[in-house]
């Protein structure tokens, strides 16, 4: 199966312009594509999984990607997908973030001599003229057309800034300028930026012709990329200072029933065959199947020493064997006793799975707390210091939450 064809298999196409130009490019590795980061945050997301990945796949197939990092596009921000306007950064903030990004994608792509690029839109766009680029690029844009994108139309109600009114220009800019200087003719991003790729293509067009439309190709993988990654309302990072590889884990591995074969096919490097004969699990062969797309994007981010450690401490929750060693933990002291005894909120607390005490007592009366497995009586609940007799307390947060207490 040539990789165009396993994209599809993998159920990461969604839509595509010049179809048979694009199989035939990325087939025989003619492709030099971007995929677009924009730096609103220290560290990736699961979210980005399916980017990083679809990268990783086309490089091995022998196409070169560009990791065009948003310097630039980030002090606007991307209206797609929201209801308010993103949080404006500085300068320095958007640096730091993408100075974070890259060490993290040099886990996915090769940035070698003569293979993957990575470069930052910051280094054309803060440069622009803005008197320049209104007579250079935006009579190339319509004002109606622009309008009746999904990306400005779900903001209208509520209000769209001119500030976020930019970002389709200067995102058709990004491709533009990457095609002039790279020689990019392809670019990837979820179905929700269909409006702004087309932009970006039209541009070239009508900036350099017929004859370079021929050598601009959209192809857009599924949105639901960055519908993952999020669970409790929280981002699920790559960065293991901000979600541990235990809990990295334990996110994939309580995905939904139908949601665990395609995750493995989007996100996982097993083979498609493999992957299809799993397509009759069902009951406990589900459980399996979870165990093993948690372990294979655990290693994929992590190393394959820290999914073993992983895996082994979910195991210990989930079957009773396994190494509890392997489990986020958190240190107890004296000082944190009073009168022989820890109140059940100071400790979830102090753990941070909570952030109030009126949430911990929510969730307490909800029956949504465990302690060693039994359920979590009152808001008053205490844990004495004789419970840890046998070296640790083990408090488990719903269903997916759990974290080891031991006394320093």
């Amino acid at each position: 199966m040539k990789i165009y064809e396993e994209l599809i298999a993998r159920g990461l196409i969604a839509q595509v312009t010049n179809e048979e130009e694009i199989r035939e490019m990325i087939n025989n590795g003619k492709a030099t594509f971007y995929i677009g980061f924009d730096c609103t945050a220290d560290s990736l997301t699961a979210g980005h999984f399916m980017a990083l990945t679809l990268m990783k796949r086309l490089q091995m197939a022998g196409n070169r990607p560009i990791a065009l990092i948003g310097g630039g596009t980030t002090m606007i921000g991307d209206p797609s997908g929201r209801t308010d306007m993103r949080k404006m950064l500085t300068k320095e903030d958007i640096d730091h973030n993408a100075e974070c990004f890259k060490r993290q994608m040099e886990r996915f792509i090769d940035f070698g001599e003569g293979k993957a690029m990575m470069v930052n839109n910051a280094d054309w766009l803060l440069n622009l003229n803005y008197v320049e680029l209104l007579r250079d690029v935006g009579a190339c844009f319509s004002v109606n057309k622009m309008l009746s994108a999904e990306c400005y139309k779900q903001r209208m109600e509520k209000g769209l800034s001119f500030l976020e009114f930019n970002y389709m220009i200067m995102q058709s800019y990004d491709f533009y300028e990457l095609f002039k200087t790279y020689g990019c003719n392809m670019q990837f991003g979820g179905d929700d930026q269909w409006s702004n790729m087309l932009g970006g293509t039209e541009l070239i067009r009508k900036k350099l012709g017929k004859d370079a439309h021929a050598m601009t190709i959209t192809l857009l993988t599924d949105s639901q990329g960055k519908k993952m990654g999020k669970t409790a309302g929280n981002a699920v990072w790559l960065d293991p200072n901000k979600t541990s590889p235990f809990d990295f884990y334990q996110y994939w591995r309580n995905v939904g029933d139908a949601d665990v074969l395609k995750c493995i096919k989007m996100l996982t490097f097993l083979p498609i065959e493999e992957i299809n004969a799993m397509e009759s699990w069902e009951g406990s062969q589900l459980n399996k199947a979870k165990e093993i797309l948690a372990f294979e994007l655990t290693k994929l981010v992590h190393g394959e020493e820290e999914a073993n450690k992983a895996q082994e401490g979910a195991r210990a929750l989930f079957s009773g064997s396994g190494n509890t060693e392997n489990m986020p933990t958190t240190v107890l002291s004296a000082a944190d006793f009073t009168d022989g005894a820890i109140s059940l909120i100071d400790m979830m607390l102090k753990a941070s799975i909570i952030k109030s005490k009126g949430e911990g007592r929510r969730l307490i009366e909800q029956g949504g707390v465990t302690v060693d497995d039994v359920k979590a009586g009152g808001f008053a609940d205490v844990v004495s210091v004789d419970a840890f007799a046998k070296g640790q307390v083990i408090v488990k947060k719903g269903k997916k939450v759990f974290v080891k207490f031991i006394l320093e």
